[in-house]
């Protein structure tokens, strides 16, 4: 900081600046206070140097001198005389003088805004009237009263009629506007120099004066020592009590962080980290995650819409505390996400860690997902918006298993999973049971985690996982796409409840064109048997028997030609899916609300307890709670 005083003589003088305290000072320039007959003039005895100043503890007045006086090797910048002096009724005001060899400036600070008359007391006490050469010399100097000069090559001896020792008075009146008054004495090199002795020039006055022009509204007195002691006391309460608090705080910081990083080991092995925000900044973004903004129910817990407060809309997944996907999960999330960008997939725009509240802020996508669009009744795609919904489902996942930095299985591809944006380009959601796995592995056992009636056979009763795993729930989407309908609805009957088998059969049947969504009056024929022949090749029992999504690509955008499959999969043959709907409606009944912002019902398994084959209730072909999931 500044040393004590000089903040006051800043630019625009900021001591009692609009709040003024006084209308008048009066200063003994280099001497002690004198008392006239009706004023009392200030102690100026400061030793003050070639560059220095002063300022009066109560910040009345101040003082500031610059120069050096040369050729004398002990300059003063006081004088004091003990003659009498002529022409003034108080003579010791003029005993005792300020000097400057340059320049000399007084301030009165704090004033009143009004004008002033202002009385500025000289006399000469150095060049003296006698008939030798020592009356030769000439003090020439300027003054200046607001930055105005007033009186240029001033000669206090020849304004004394060439007399020393008479006092000599200038008065002024100038205005003050911003609660200070500044007086200027300025030596402009004029006059002599060494007469009668070396250093004998610039500026030099005794006394100052101003009184104001108008009826003062002020108090005219420093603050009282009273309130100073008061103001100390309260101060130094204050302070401690800041003190402690700072200190208590500290902790209180220290044990957040350091929970913070014992709870968070597991992101530090994440190369690329998402915007973070704060739990506070969502909350209000949700309007404290308002039943209003419910978008639904998702693996991690509800998803919520929310406006952050750069006015983007956002959709922010909170994680609920019961969630079977847990932290592990989310730093998943997180990881993965941040690593792939691709414009059939959704975008991350950060995530909220504190304490146990986990939270993920994706973009927010204004026809929500898939599975509403083709059940609901709130949105018709029409085939070409489907066919283009199925390419840009196939080129993300072309993404994500081979032109990705990152090898990655989403494990959970299904229609919930899927939104729109305001075009209606398709985006791959929730990466939430999506895993790594390096180049070297062929496959991942793990515990199962995806969606009764997407799952690969292979990974739902081996947990045998390759990227084939995907290309098999993208066959039951693309299925869910020309028929409209969802891959098991147990309203229908017979053959017509299960999707996959339906398909199957009318596809021996070569009546393909059947499976076609009744609501389609326009569609392209071609584009719809290409589509099936791709679904029933992607569904193959033998994940090598199922294409790559890059070949998927290929095929869709008719580059090259769609094999032809000719065998039921076995694991049509094997089982009898009709027992298997007492399961999937006892535990749809059972469940509620849905979605990744979502919809209809969809049965997730995550492992732990056993699903046995209806036909053989000793053969475990599933290793999984089942629970629903999005």
């Amino acid at each position: 900081g500044l040393p004590t005083g000089l903040n006051c003589l800043q630019k625009n003088f900021p001591c009692n600046r609009g709040a003024a305290r006084y209308s008048e000072f009066a200063i003994k320039c280099g001497g002690p206070q004198i008392r006239t007959t009706d004023v009392i003039y200030q102690t100026d005895n400061e030793t003050l140097g070639p560059a220095t100043y002063f300022v009066t503890d109560t910040n009345r007045w101040a003082v500031s001198n610059v120069g050096i006086f040369t050729g004398t090797s002990n300059p003063l910048f006081k004088s004091f005389v003990s003659n009498q002096f002529t022409g003034t009724v108080n003579p010791e005001l003029f005993q005792t003088a300020r000097l400057s060899a340059s320049s000399l400036r007084y301030y009165g600070l704090g004033l009143e805004n009004g004008f002033y008359n202002v009385t500025l007391q000289f006399a000469e006490t150095a060049i003296l009237d006698s008939a030798t050469w020592k009356s030769l010399g000439r003090r020439v100097f300027d003054i200046y009263i607001q930055g105005t000069r007033v009186l240029k090559d001033f000669d206090i001896q020849r304004e004394a009629g060439g007399v020393s020792y008479r006092a000599v008075q200038k008065k002024f009146r100038f205005q003050v506007k911003e609660n200070y008054l500044e007086i200027h004495l300025f030596w402009a090199g004029k006059g002599t120099c060494c007469i009668p002795g070396q250093g004998t020039y610039g500026p030099l006055i005794q006394a100052i004066n101003a009184i104001p022009d108008f009826i003062p509204t002020v108090s005219n007195k420093p603050p009282s020592s009273k309130k100073n002691r008061a103001g100390l006391i309260i101060g130094i309460v204050v302070g401690v009590g800041v003190v402690c608090f700072l200190v208590v705080f500290a902790i209180f910081y220290i044990k957040r962080r350091r929970k913070f990083y014992d709870d968070n080991e597991e992101l530090l092995g994440i190369d690329i980290m998402p915007n973070t925000f704060s739990y506070s900044e969502l909350k209000n973004a949700t309007s404290d995650f308002n039943r209003d903004n419910k978008l639904g129910e998702g693996g991690f817990g509800p998803v919520y819409k929310g406006k952050l407060n750069d006015g983007r809309d956002v959709a922010v997944k909170q994680l609920s505390i019961g969630s079977h996907q847990g932290k592990s999960q989310f730093v998943a999330e997180i990881a993965t996400i941040s690593a792939v960008q691709h414009r059939n997939l959704v975008k991350l725009y950060g995530c909220c860690i504190e304490g146990s509240k986990r939270l993920l802020v994706y973009e927010y996508l204004e026809n929500k997902s898939l599975d509403q669009a083709l059940f609901g009744n709130d949105l018709f795609l029409n085939w070409s918006t489907r066919y283009d919904i199925c390419m840009g489902v196939a080129r993300g996942l072309t993404y994500l298993h081979e032109e990705s930095r990152l090898r990655i299985v989403h494990r959970d591809v299904k229609a919930s999973n899927i939104l729109l944006d305001s075009d209606l380009v398709p985006k791959i959601s929730d990466f939430g049971l999506a895993k790594l796995y390096d180049d070297k592995k062929t496959h991942i056992s793990t515990r199962v985690a995806g969606t009764i009636g997407y799952l690969a056979p292979e990974y739902a009763m081996r947990g045998h996982l390759t990227e084939k795993a995907d290309v098999f729930s993208f066959g039951v989407v693309a299925l869910e796409l020309v028929s409209g309908r969802p891959n098991s609805d147990t309203s229908l009957e017979g053959e017509k409840m299960y999707l996959l088998e339906w398909a199957w059969q009318l596809h021996e049947r070569n009546c393909t064109d059947d499976l076609k969504d009744p609501r389609l009056s326009e569609f392209n024929k071609e584009e719809v048997q290409r589509l099936v022949a791709i679904a029933l090749l992607c569904t193959q029992t033998s994940p090598t028997l199922r294409p790559s999504m890059s070949r998927v690509v290929a095929m869709l955008s008719g580059d090259i030609e769609v094999s032809t499959v000719t065998a039921r999969p076995g694991y049509l043959t094997d089982w009898k899916f009709d027992d298997v709907s007492s399961i999937m409606t006892d535990i749809s009944m059972k469940e509620s609300d849905t979605s990744n912002y979502n919809s209809t019902a969809s049965i997730s398994i995550v492992g732990g307890q056993n699903i046995h084959s209806p036909n053989d209730p000793s053969k475990s072909i599933l290793h999984g709670t089942i629970k629903e999931g999005r």
